[in-house]
């Protein structure tokens, strides 16, 4: 506080005499004295200076602590404010006859004046204001993205010191929605090839297979101890073909088995799913199924058995879900973080604990950020697979001999090809009337009863033509179109050109 009053005109007059000048770095603000009670707040950046502008002459100017800033009068009308400490203190005005002209809150703190002037360099086009509160930042304003809203966090942050320093008072003035579309297409091929001799003979004192059937397939049928392999071991065949012959005084039956397989899987999914820019939205279409697991009490007892360990039930989602974060970016550009995923259970990897079969699950599944404008597509995931696998069993030393060892071996090979990509597209969306909503319902009607027994139509959607069940029904053919009339007939009295298909 400026002691007396007489230093305070006296510091008046000595400022006046020597005309002292405003430093380069202050700054000018005014205040109206209307409301005497208070005049407003002066923010003034910490270590630098503010020049407040009184639109009453004064005389005499207190300051409530001379730690966080100091004034020295330039005129009658205007006061030199150095910010020296962060804090918050008061500025009281008199005038000539010891009357209030005005009380100003002075809030010293980080330079938000040139937090302001940067922010509008730096963001231009958005109304971003600052201010100081106590030793903080405070951002307020309407911006048109959220983009917007981070850039001006990060350039507050060189000025607060930190985020933990800044209140971000800032929002969107024009929520975005965005509608998200996955496709995950897999093709899935599969071939597989086996041929194998299988050979049973009997002798005087001599008996054996060779092949697939090795072990269990010699019945002696007779006296004559006649071969015969038991086709049940040929589960796996799709071909069987079978002669018996001698050998000398060797009974032989042979049996060749065959297999050929081949597969295609074709596997599309098409989740769509909307989302506020900025949030976060998940999706799910499929199911959970039960995995058991094993609990263990550190021999503390459960239920009536007293002790041991106890099983509980954990569930697993499967199926098609898809969770994304849109963020609309300026320029109509979307910055995604998408997850898509397809599950699928797979018994092929499925494992036995304690008699309990708990299924595998066969996933694809990807995790990345990418940035897309309205309507373009990306190629988020792929993949390219091609697996090959040969297997030979045969008898040694005479399965190694070329040619005549083809009789004493099986030979099969396994081939697959899996192809996968998983597209995304994003679209800026808006609500729609309730009358352009179209339902998959809405043209699944309930059948005639005549339709029904008559015709077998289990519903209106269905064709009642048995050579092309999904030709259109005729109620929902659209009409025909009317033909343009000809060049030289007249055309009809209150018709127009763009009434007629030309």
């Amino acid at each position: 506080m400026v002691p007396a009053k007489s230093v305070t005109r006296l510091a008046l007059a000595v400022a006046l005499a020597a005309g002292v000048a405003m430093p380069a770095t202050a700054q000018i603000a005014s205040i109206g004295t209307n409301n005497a009670a208070h005049a407003g707040q002066l923010d003034v950046p910490l270590n630098k200076s503010q020049v407040l502008t009184v639109d009453r002459a004064f005389s005499k100017a207190l300051v409530g602590n001379q730690e966080i800033a100091d004034v020295l009068p330039m005129t009658n009308r205007s006061l030199y404010v150095l910010g020296k400490k962060v804090g918050t203190t008061s500025l009281t005005l008199y005038d000539s006859r010891n009357m209030l002209i005005a009380v100003v809150d002075v809030a010293v703190g980080p330079d938000v004046v040139t937090l302001k002037r940067q922010l509008s360099e730096l963001i231009p086009g958005e109304e971003i204001g600052a201010r100081i509160s106590n030793d903080s930042v405070v951002l307020t304003g309407t911006v048109s993205n959220a983009a917007a809203v981070d850039r001006a966090v990060q350039v507050a942050k060189t000025y607060a010191g930190g985020e933990d320093k800044i209140v971000n008072m800032l929002s969107v003035g024009a929520s975005q929605q965005v509608m998200l579309e996955v496709r995950f297409s897999e093709v899935n091929r599969q071939a597989a090839k086996q041929i194998g001799l299988n050979h049973s003979f009997t002798g005087n004192r001599t008996a054996g297979t060779i092949g697939n059937l090795a072990g269990d397939s010699i019945v002696p049928t007779n006296n004559n101890h006649t071969p015969t392999i038991l086709l049940d071991g040929l589960s796996d065949a799709f071909g069987v073909g079978t002669w018996s012959y001698k050998l000398g005084s060797l009974n032989l039956f042979s049996a060749l088995d065959a297999l050929e397989r081949k597969g295609l899987v074709k596997t599309l999914a098409e989740p769509t799913l909307v989302a506020l820019s900025g949030e976060t939205a998940s999706f799910l279409a499929g199911g959970e199924f039960p995995i058991p697991v094993l609990q263990g009490n550190g021999g503390s007892g459960t239920g009536s058995g007293g002790g041991g360990n106890g099983i509980t039930i954990e569930f697993k989602p499967f199926g098609v879900s898809l969770g994304f974060t849109p963020t609309v970016l300026s320029d109509g550009i979307i910055s995604l973080s998408v997850e898509p995923e397809v599950s699928s259970i797979d018994p092929s990897a499925s494992v036995t604990v304690n008699g309990l079969v708990i299924p595998g699950l066969l996933t694809r599944r990807a995790k990345t950020v990418v940035e897309l404008r309205d309507g373009q597509s990306f190629a988020i995931a792929g993949l390219l697979r091609n697996d090959f696998q040969d297997t030979v069993r045969q008898l040694p030393i005479l399965g190694s001999l070329p040619i005549i060892g083809t009789l004493f071996r099986s030979t099969g090979f396994q081939k697959q090809q899996t192809e996968l990509v998983m597209i995304v597209t994003p679209r800026l969306v808006k609500p729609m009337r309730a009358a352009d909503v179209e339902l998959p319902t809405d043209r699944v009607g309930n059948p005639h009863e005549l339709d029904l027994f008559l015709m077998g139509r289990t519903d209106k959607a269905v064709g009642i033509n048995p050579l092309d069940p999904d030709a259109m029904p005729p109620e929902k053919k659209a009409a025909p179109k009317p033909v343009a009339p000809a060049k030289d007939a007249p055309a009809p009295a209150g018709a127009t050109s763009s009434g007629y298909e030309l």
